[in-house]
């Protein structure tokens, strides 16, 4: 129940079924537009919402439906019932493609049994009666026209109207050739007059002819004669078109008979196109407003879960602007929520998106809001927003909002949901405050469920210590003085009115004059509520500049992975190539010393070429002896070491750069790494022999650490790459110590979701993984917590 009766106005309602209007290819399907209401029937509007649902996975999934004609076939059924009566060409054509198409849209759902169950069940037990089809097809041909041979006489008349037609035209032609060669014809060809062929003559020669004058120029110069040889044909082709239209009458109407038996089933084939484009069209809307079904349930409360209102979605979609979205929860703890806050902040926008969606909802209609909503069923919706003064009934705005009121009180209860607009005003504050106060105080007894909107301090008072009430209020930033259109539950809100005025340009004399007549407890209360929206929007933007920092540590950490593998990767290949050299070594050795034996036999040790042999061999091992890198000891030795300096350790190949000199340590970067050792333990080396790789990653500053972010976006992405790309988070994150995790990776069919999950479950370092608060994102996002 809806009260009062204007609220689908109010709220929004009646502009939206306009607008599913527009999608309808049918009047039927208007007509059923029109005749949407708010249900309270929970098992019908899960069916609707399901439909509704269906038909927009095939729009968006599926291959399309073929619904190619709608049209009013119920009307044509009608007029086939009553006896005598018969349709005409255009009529039985208009059947014929209804029933194509109802028959084509069961053969697709019969092709996809089970993935539609509540569109199929809108021609359940609906039989497909072809035999109506195959009769209507042997009389009229595709493009809506009777066949020629639709019957043995209608085959012979249309035969002797074609040849009388020829002769006629055979012999006006010798008649025209001859009147032509005489000049007797005025200028132009054979043309026709009352739908017979004429002659155009001279006016002076119309006496050289003999036949029927039908029509003559406006100047009188020319007349247009039907000879008279030519007439009697023309009226026998007259008879014979005479008798093929009453052949037709007479086959239309022998057709009609045979369609009477159908008529029933007519009109059930009418109520699917009907439904069918009426379901589409909500469909279609959906898509506009970029919709999804929530969760229903048979209980009176609501979780809307960045909740759009579709109005103000497609007008800021057209502007290319996108609608802040909306998060809110009417329940049984928090069954009324206050509003407060400054003027055109949002407020009412706020209230009427609940409203309007949770009428949407009870219609039957898919909202722009996530999946994961919530919405449930209220037996009734009261409405009280703008002004209903009325001249007739003697009521002034204020009469008319407690007319409202006293219908609230009297008819609310557990199941009703109420939406008040500028709760009490329209009389003196000093009044209005308290009679509001007591309203609420006596709706909030009933457990009425709903949302109002306040400028009165006593209001989010006695919602702050009333249990079932809440105060909210929406964000405002009073640095730049412009709202920030998000509601905060918990909280009252501020005017700003003092503020408000001052930006606008109220002389600061009026400001403080004003400011004077206000009582210091009031002066505290706005005080306070300014200081408390200053803190949430020093905290808000905290949090962004932590989000930003966190960013940036990722792409240090990602960077220093790929610097971590690109040294594994030269580590390993360094050391493939020192085997195969020492392997290459040792084979060439043994060859020299096998062949420098073999020479020595075969010269039966002769001095001069064993000497020869002997330094050869010698030269060999001169040549494959490491030496010692002498000045490199030496400026180990005798250099200090100093911040910048490049060192190895002395008992392994790591090498570093140092940041900072302690006492008799020193604090070496490695990569992202930092450690501490003993100064005897390094030795300085030369920075040309460090690799290029190795010095661009050298560490410039000491806050890289800071600038590591724990967090991930990988929506988007295909599996492979985000689970790679998470891989490498984790390994940067147990590098640096990190404990959490914050992976966004979206909601979409969960199928990413639970990839992720299913891989971070392998490592032993990983503790538990959680959902984000659903106020936050839900299970679009998982946070992992380490060991």
């Amino acid at each position: 129940m809806l009260y009062p009766l204007n609220s689908a106005d109010k709220l929004g309602f009646t502009e939206v079924k306009q607008l599913i209007k527009a999608h309808c290819l049918s009047v039927m399907g208007q007509e059923m537009v029109d005749k949407i209401q708010v249900m309270s029937n929970y098992d019908l509007i899960a069916k609707f919402l399901n439909q509704a649902n269906e038909f927009k996975n095939i729009l968006q999934n599926d291959a399309a439906l073929p619904i190619n004609n709608f049209y009013d076939i119920k009307s044509l059924a009608n007029k086939a019932r009553i006896e005598g009566s018969f349709l005409s060409e255009e009529e039985f054509f208009q059947v014929q493609a209804s029933l194509t198409t109802v028959f084509a849209v069961i053969a697709y759902f019969n092709e996809r049994t089970g993935v539609y169950p509540n569109l199929e069940a809108l021609f359940e037990h609906l039989p497909i009666e072809k035999a109506i089809l195959k009769k209507i097809d042997m009389v009229i041909d595709p493009k809506g026209k009777i066949r020629h041979n639709a019957s043995r006489e209608l085959m012979e008349i249309t035969s002797g109207i074609a040849k009388a037609e020829q002769e006629a035209r055979k012999k006006i032609d010798q008649i025209f050739k001859t009147a032509t060669g005489n000049g007797w014809t005025a200028d132009g060809s054979l043309t026709v007059r009352d739908g017979r062929i004429c002659i155009p003559l001279l006016a002076e020669n119309k006496r050289k002819l003999k036949g029927f004058i039908h029509d003559e120029s406006a100047s009188g110069q020319t007349v247009y004669m039907e000879p008279e040889e030519v007439f009697s044909l023309n009226n026998r082709i007259r008879d014979l078109e005479f008798d093929r239209r009453r052949e037709i009458i007479k086959i239309l109407t022998a057709l009609t008979d045979e369609l009477r038996p159908y008529v029933p089933l007519l009109l059930s084939y009418h109520g699917l196109l009907t439904k069918l484009d009426f379901v589409r069209a909500k469909a279609l809307f959906a898509m506009d407003i970029d919709a999804e079904m929530p969760k229903v349930v048979n209980e009176a409360r609501l979780r809307l879960l960045n909740a759009r209102h579709p109005l103000l979605f497609l007008s800021f979609k057209k502007d290319h602007k996108t609608v802040v979205p909306l998060n809110v929860a009417i329940d049984e703890g928090t069954r009324v929520i206050v509003v407060s806050g400054p003027n055109a902040g949002g407020k009412s926008v706020c209230m009427k998106t609940v409203g309007l969606l949770q009428m949407m909802v009870q219609a039957g209609l898919l909202i722009p809001a996530s999946a994961d909503s919530v919405v449930g069923v209220f037996r009734q919706v009261f409405v009280d927003i703008g002004d209903d003064q009325s001249i007739e009934s003697d009521l002034s705005t204020y009469s008319a909002h407690l007319s409202k009121m006293k219908k609230f009180v009297e008819d609310a209860n557990g199941k009703t949901l109420i939406l008040i607009d500028e709760f009490g005003t329209g009389t003196d504050p000093q009044f209005g405050g308290p009679i509001a106060e007591a309203v609420l105080e006596a709706l909030n007894h009933k457990k009425v469920r709903g949302m109002v909107t306040t400028h009165y301090s006593n209001l989010k008072i006695f919602a702050s210590h009333t249990e079932g009430i809440e105060n909210a209020s929406m964000l405002f930033n009073n640095t730049e003085m412009l709202p920030m259109y998000r509601l905060e539950v918990g909280k009252p809100g501020s005017s700003y009115a003092f503020e408000i005025a001052q930006k606008i340009g109220l002389p600061q004399n009026v400001l403080n004059l004003a400011k004077n007549k206000i009582s210091s407890g009031q002066k505290k209360v706005d005080s306070l509520l300014v200081d408390l929206e200053r803190e949430k929007k020093e905290i808000f933007d905290t949090r962004l500049k932590l989000d930003q920092q966190q960013r940036r540590v990722n792409t240090l950490l990602a960077e220093n992975e790929e610097l971590k593998s690109f040294l594994d990767e030269n580590r390993k290949a360094l050391l493939k190539e020192a085997k195969q050299e020492a392997k290459n070594i040792i084979l060439n050795a043994n060859k020299l010393v096998e062949n420098t034996i073999a020479e020595i036999k075969s010269s039966n040790a002769d001095k001069e070429i064993t000497k020869t042999l002997r330094d050869n061999l010698s030269a060999e091992v001169q040549r494959n002896t490491v030496k010692p890198d002498v000045a490199k000891q030496k400026l180990a030795v005798d250099e200090e070491l100093k911040p910048g300096d490049w060192v190895k350790l002395i008992d392994g190949d790591t090498t570093g750069q140092i940041i900072e000199l302690i006492k008799d340590n020193v604090v070496i970067a490695m990569g992202e790494l930092r450690t501490v050792v003993k100064k005897k333990r390094v030795e300085k080396v030369a920075k040309s022999t460090i690799p290029k790789e190795v010095r661009r990653s050298g560490i410039s500053h000491t806050g890289d650490i800071a600038n590591f972010s724990p967090e991930i976006d990988v929506r988007g992405m295909r599996t492979e790459d985000a689970l790679f790309a998470i891989e490498k988070l984790f390994d940067r994150a147990l590098m640096m110590g990190f404990g959490t995790l914050k992976v966004l990776h979206g909601k979409g069919d969960g199928i990413l979701r639970k990839m992720i999950r299913q891989y971070l479950k392998k490592y032993d370092q990983v503790d538990r993984m959680e959902d984000e608060h659903p106020d936050r994102g839900g299970q679009g996002i998982t946070y992992v917590y380490l060991k």
